[in-house]
């Protein structure tokens, strides 16, 4: 399993907060999320976080790999109104251990 971020952008006009149809998806997204994660190989969803007013939001995922994030989030409609981009994440204390092994 990996990490995955999945960083989420919708217009203003887009937004739950303004818009109707997209607020009743929204409101149902995690749920969804949770219902279908074995279906597609996500073992935990570790955080859902939502920045209001930049209209934005971030997902980090324990995941198989970015082709299943990407089928999940489709079917749960977070691609109904925002534009996505996936992206595999370390550790940060991993990362400085590569390092430190590299100054040796």
């Amino acid at each position: 399993m990996a990490l995955f971020g999945v960083f989420s952008i919708h217009s203003p006009e887009a937004c739950p907060l303004n818009n109707h149809a997209n607020r009743l998806v929204a409101m149902k997204i995690l749920e969804k999320m949770n219902h279908v994660k074995k279906k597609y190989r996500i073992k935990e969803i570790r955080g859902f976080y939502a920045s209001v007013l930049e209209h934005q939001f971030v997902i980090i995922l324990d995941a198989r790999d970015a082709h299943d994030v990407e089928k999940m989030v489709i079917d749960v409609g977070l691609s109904k109104f925002n534009t996505l981009k996936i992206v595999p994440l370390n550790e940060f204390a991993q990362i400085t251990q590569v390092w430190k092994g590299m100054e040796k």
